[in-house]
Parts: structure tokens; sequence; C-alpha cells
């Protein structure tokens, strides 16, 4: 028989139950008690999803993110968490988000961890602090429980924990010392976990070394070997788990790794599939990520079945089946969807779902074709009349792609000489400040737009409901001094969904929730057919927010790249050609906004680095074409049009040339988790434009001192013209409540002015 297993299940719940339960707890509307047995619960309907595995995932589960779950059960906590009172969850809700549920919320109290992007995905993680003399410790208690939890219903438990390869590469050197010289202390650690689980009955745990899809260094092999050769004697079966990637240079290493069994990609690493067979050894166990984790069409069965039948026939019994990764990645159940267009919703397959895909592959595999013959058959029709459907192709918006040229997308005159025409036009003072866009959706906004979805508003009373949102945006951000505003985005639901329900080519689910990081959930649109843009997207709104005030005001829109990256993505084209599709489309509103009178735009493009390859070897062909779209779309206007970026949470300086070569005028990035770190870049490479390095962290509830934000901006001043320096948050403002916003924004203003007339009296060049 094969074995069937998943490495991961959605933590959210199908209705965000997780979400809202976190979110109350902060707010202090619900109690500890309420918040775990809402987890509890979720647990349980999670795994009963799961009950036709053979193997069921525990340790997946987390109450924000699971490398911050691995940090705590190693024992390691940032000194200045760790020293303070309060229990473990307050000491886990400092770290995550700066504050716990017992600390005064009138005051600043811990810096949050910093926070990146899990490897190419929009799944956020906290990082890790070593130094030199870091210690672990271990604290498996919540392991262990959900471990006994899940054993109580009957589960046939299989621990996910992250390896400690993974770990030490995940975090950062907090004093430039070596990670690696903490490997033994670790795996040493490891070794007691391990122990402790097989007192706890546990047979299989399955390791994620997902660094092994990276290009290692021999150091790091080396390490990887280490580890394993000292955990081969712990008591358990081990299954070291890869995914996002092939293996390539790793594939002989991970092959000759002393465990039990190996997980591979086989969506992305397909064509590794024969090569592992022929060098993993006869006593080991391979199992198959079969099934796309992180994207929401249905599998081929017939055409999978084509390809493992003969894997199976020589492998047995040893061969697993499973996701190619976990499904974190993927909405929860397709069957909560009562408003997606019929042909559509048969083309997908969610988490549910492609465990269901996964069942009947392994049933067809153990017992024959003939046992699953319906199954086998709906999949053919569906996976058909997707193929052949008139709502996928749109051969006008084919043509317009193949009509682009070289001339597309260059701005008239180098930066240098627009940057003379903008200064004059906008008369801007030193470290001009601004916001990335979005500004609190408060109560009244959702239910207003929750009343106009269900009728109870009608068009014209919402969008006078809207204006009235905008208003007090525009107005609330003269009172505070902001030099370049925005409209606030209060019609907006999400920066990816908002453009894509105005694009032809997009289709939209009602609960198709994925976890960004703790309780940030976001609803990625689907990109299922050609892309076009019938009409103006936000024309009016940014029209009627510029008629409110004398001062500049930005048009906000998100890049094609982003649009691209934060969706799904069809799977039967190049995602290339896709993306050029919505450069075409954000173009057109471009050369809209600068019609109507917007001399300041922004396309957002948070989601650049997410997107690139996990090799460099690969980076280039990605960033010709991830850069070309963004110049298509932003860099057809006159050179008095201000054109600003924004990226947020990504590691940038290993690609910044091709980030200049967008030729923004203007770029905002994350800088205050980081302590400006990701400026570093700036002393090897001279950055040409305009950049607003953020110095208010948005994803915490801390509010920033006017001092700190001085802090940061002299270490930014080091590094780039004061000339060229803007004064932002770190992202947008829109899930933070005013009571926050002002005071931080007030904060940010005051420390501006110190800035810009310290500058002025010291006229310094």
């Amino acid at each position: 028989m094969v074995t069937t297993h998943n490495l991961g299940f959605p933590r959210i719940g199908k209705k965000r139950e997780l979400k809202f339960a976190l979110e109350n707890y902060w707010k202090k509307v619900i109690s500890k008690e309420t918040l775990q047995e809402i987890a509890a619960n979720l647990r349980r309907a999670h795994w009963q999803d799961q009950s036709k595995l053979d193997l069921v995932p525990v340790g997946d589960f987390s109450m924000y993110d699971q490398v911050l779950d691995t940090s705590f059960m190693l024992g390691h906590i940032p000194a200045r968490v760790s020293e303070l009172p309060g229990d473990e969850l307050d000491s886990y809700f400092r770290v995550a988000r700066g504050r716990s549920l017992s600390d005064d919320p009138t005051c600043s109290c811990v810096s949050a961890g910093e926070m990146t992007k899990w490897f190419d995905t929009n799944y956020h993680y906290i990082v890790p602090e070593f130094e030199q003399n870091t210690r672990f410790s271990l604290n498996a208690n919540r392991l262990l429980q959900q471990i006994e939890e899940a054993k109580q219903q009957g589960i046939q438990v299989k621990p996910v924990i992250l390896g400690p390869a993974s770990y030490l590469w995940l975090g950062k050197s907090k004093d430039g010392s070596d990670k690696l010289n903490l490997l033994d202390d670790l795996v040493n650690v490891y070794a007691q976990l391990l122990h402790e689980l097989k007192n706890a009955g546990i047979q299989w745990v399955q390791m994620d070394e997902p660094v092994l899809v990276m290009e290692l260094s021999q150091e790091w092999q080396h390490a990887l070997r280490k580890t394993y050769f000292q955990l081969q004697a712990t008591p358990v079966n081990l299954l070291v788990a890869t995914y996002f990637g092939q293996l390539q240079g790793n594939l002989q290493l991970a092959c000759e790794l002393p465990v039990n069994g190996l997980h591979l990609d086989a969506i992305t690493a397909k064509d590794e599939v024969a090569k592992v067979i022929d060098w993993l050894p006869c006593h080991k166990v391979l199992s198959l990520g079969i099934i796309n984790g992180r994207n929401i069409w249905k599998t081929n069965l017939a055409e999978t079945l084509d390809w493992l039948e003969p894997i199976y026939s020589r492998l047995q019994d040893r061969l697993w089946l499973a996701p190619s990764c976990s499904l974190l990645h993927v909405p929860v159940d397709l069957n909560s969807e009562q408003q997606l267009d019929r042909d559509i919703q048969s083309w997908l397959a969610f988490a549910v779902q492609k465990l269901d895909e996964l069942d009947t592959l392994a049933k067809a595999l153990s017992q024959g074709r003939d046992a699953v013959t319906e199954e086998l058959l709906e999949n053919a029709v569906a996976v058909t009349n997707r193929k052949q459907s008139s709502q996928v192709h749109d051969e006008s918006v084919k043509r317009r792609v193949l009509e682009i040229n070289n001339a597309m997308g260059i701005r008239h005159s180098p930066y240098q000489q627009r940057a003379v025409i903008q200064r004059e036009k906008f008369n801007l003072p030193l470290y001009p400040t601004t916001t990335i866009g979005s500004f609190p959706q408060t109560r009244e906004i959702r239910q207003a737009r929750q009343d106009f979805r269900t009728g109870k508003l009608s068009a014209a009373q919402y969008h006078l409901a809207m204006q009235q949102e905008i208003k007090t945006c525009v107005r609330e951000q003269e009172a505070l001094g902001l030099d370049v505003l925005v409209h606030g985005e209060p019609e907006r639901n999400d920066m990816v969904e908002y453009f894509g329900e105005q694009l032809t080519g997009y289709a939209f689910t009602q609960f198709g929730w994925v976890q960004s990081y703790g309780s940030r959930c976001v609803k990625p649109p689907i990109i299922y057919g050609d892309i076009s843009r019938p009409q103006a997207m936000t024309v009016d709104w940014i029209q009627y927010a510029q008629s409110l005030t004398d001062k500049p005001m930005k048009g906000m829109l998100t890049g094609p790249v982003t649009m691209l990256n934060w969706s799904f993505v069809r799977d039967d084209q190049p995602r290339a050609e896709t993306c050029m599709q919505l450069a075409l489309a954000i173009g057109d509103e471009v050369l809209a906004l600068e019609k109507a009178g917007i001399g300041i735009i922004q396309i957002d493009e948070a989601a650049l680095r997410e997107g690139l390859p996990l090799r460099k070897t690969q980076w280039k062909s990605y960033l010709q074409w991830a850069i070309r779209a963004f110049q298509i779309a932003a860099n057809g206007v006159k050179d008095e049009t201000q054109i600003h970026t924004h990226m947020c949470y990504s590691e940038f300086n290993d690609i910044i040339e091709a980030i200049a070569g967008m030729d923004a005028d203007v770029i905002t990035i994350e800088t205050s988790r980081s302590d400006m770190e990701l400026l570093d870049v700036f002393d090897q490479f001279h950055y040409p434009n305009e950049i607003g390095p953020g110095v208010y962290d948005i994803h915490s509830p801390n509010i920033p001192s006017i001092d700190s934000m001085i802090d940061l901006m002299k270490k930014a001043a080091q590094r780039i013209p004061a000339q060229r320096l803007w004064v932002n948050p770190d992202c947008g403002l829109k899930t933070r409540s005013w009571d926050e916003v002002k005071p931080a924004l007030s904060n940010m203003i005051a420390a501006s002015k110190r800035l810009s007339g310290h500058l002025s009296s010291t006229a310094v060049d």
C-alpha cells in the first residue's frame, strides 16, 4: 500500500477563526483560556479534515509563526524579552509584535523580532537572532501537548519540525559571529527532542530542511551531513523534507543523509525524481510531493498516474505520497465558496480537496484505476473544460503583448534631470514626509463595504460614504502636517483584489484566505485568463482627494509583479507573459492618472523579491522580465510626473542593481525592524535616485519615539545624501488604529522637522 501524509495544514480556520481569536485576545475581549480553547478546537477540526491520511502532521499549528514556535521550543528567546515579567505567551507575543497582553498600551515595550519572507512565498516569519554566546535549551511542552491531543482523537501522528540546519540558515547573526559555531549545541537539543518524541510513542518525525533547495557552500553542506550523522542514533525514523525547488548540487547529499526517508517536491523538481530514485538507498522511503501545495488548480490525475505508476511498480511500499509542501499557502476548503463561477470552481482545489486528490491517486496505485473510475472521470472533464474554455483566452490581449517594443518603459530624461523639474514643481522641504498609502480600515469602513455588497447600501450611497472617509483622511493628514498626502484607500478591500476586480481574467473567492503572518490574512485573487483593463480603476477617487487639498496627492496603484505574485496564477502559460498583460493594464491606469492632473504616482512592488528564484543562477531571467514589466507600467509618463514604488519586508541588497534599473524617482522600503541593516548595501552601491527608509514599524502596536526615528534617519544619511531622503512608515497603515497612527505620524513629522532644521542650520552637503 502507498502511504499518504501531509507536510502541514492551514492553521487559520475555514472562516479565519484564529485571526479573530488572536485579535480579540490582544484587545482583551477574550481570555487566554478562551484563545487556547479556540486553538484546540481548530486543531481538532484540521486533524479531522486530514483523517484519510495514513500520517497526519502535528506541530504545524501555530499561534503566530512556526519559526517563532521553533525558537521557543529551543529556549531561544531574545534577552530583551526573556528578562521581562509574564508567562510564555506574553514573551511569545512580545517577540512577534513588540507587545504582550500584560504590557502598558500607552508605551512601547520592546522591539519586535525582525520579519521577512519565508523563502519565495508571501508568508512572513520571525527571524531568529543569534549571537556568539547564544545557547539552546529544550522546551517541548507545546508540541508534546498537541501530540497527546491528536492521539486522543485517534490520529496517526507525525510531528513536523523545522530542521536545525534550516533554522540556523533562516536566522541572523546580530554580532557578526558565525552561526555555524552554534550547530553542536543546537543539534544536542534536537537529539533531546527526538528522544522525548520517542518516549511519547512517535515513530516518524518530519524534519523540514528547505535549505537543501538553496545554493549551499561546502561549509553548509558539511553542516547538514554533520547534523544528521549526529542525529542518526536517535530512536525515531526521520523523514527529511525539502520543498520549493530542485536539489541540484545538493541531490547526492540529500540522498546520502543517514535518515529513513526523503521528501522531494515533485512539482518543482519533477525532473530530479528519476535521479533521486537511482541514488536513494533501497532501505529509505521516498516521499513525492505530487499535489501542488502553492497553487489552487486541480491536479491532472490521469497524467499524474501515467507518471507515477512505473515509480510505484519499482518502489512499492517505499513510495509515500504528499502535497509538494505545507498546505499553509492555499485556502482551506473550496466547499465554503458559494459565489464562484461554476466552471471556474470546477477547475480548483483548496487544501481539503488536494487531500482528496491525494487519496484518489493512492487508491488508484494500490487498488487500480477501476477503484476510482468516477473520480478520474470527473477530474478529466474539469481539466478538459478549462483548456477549451472561451473565458480563458482573449486574442486581442495576446496581440498587444506581442506589440511591446524596446522603446516602451524608458523615461524621457535621466533621473538627475527629472529631479530638478520635480523639485521645482512640488517645492518639498528637506526630508519630506509621506505615508505608504492606506490608512486605518475602521469598523465603519468595513461595515459600509459589507452593506454595499449585501445590497443594504446603493452604489451612490456607498460612493458618498467612501468620499466622506477620504475627506476625513485628507483632513487628518493636513492637521498632522504631512508633505505628500494619500487618499487613504477606504474603498479598497485589498491592494491586489481591488484592482483584480476591475480587470478581466480574474476570479474572486469569499473565503479563500491565506495567512501572511500572525493574524494577517490575505485573499489572493485567481488569474484564470487573459488580462485587460476595461475602464479607469482609481482616477475618480484620487481626483476627488486632490480636490480637497493644495498639497500633492499621490495616486496609489499596485504594480504588475505584485499583482502576479500575490495572486494564484494560471499555470497554462509562462508567468512572464501574464505579467506583461498586467503591466499593460496598470500602465493604462498610470497614464490616466497623469492625464487627470495627478503629479505623483506610487506603484507598489512589495512582492518583487518574492518571485525571485531561490537559486542565483536563475535570477537573471526573472529580474529581466519583472523589471521590464514595472518599466512598461510606470515609465510612459512625462519628466515632471514623479513615480514612487514601495517594497516591504524583503531582503533586496543582492538585487539592488536591478531595483535601480526600475528607475523610480522614489523608492520606499522597510528598515525599522532591521535597524536600517537593509541600507548596508548603499555602502558599496551608489543608488542614484531618492529613497524613503521606513522608520515606523506598522506591524507592531508600539508608537515609535521622535528620537528613535531621528537615529534611524541619521543612519540612513550616512549612506545616502539627505537631499535624496524621504521619511515614511514601513508599510501601509490599514491594520492599525487611528489612536496608534496619529501619535506615531506626529512623532515622525517632528523627527523630519528636527532633521531638516539641523541640516539647514549646519548647511550639510
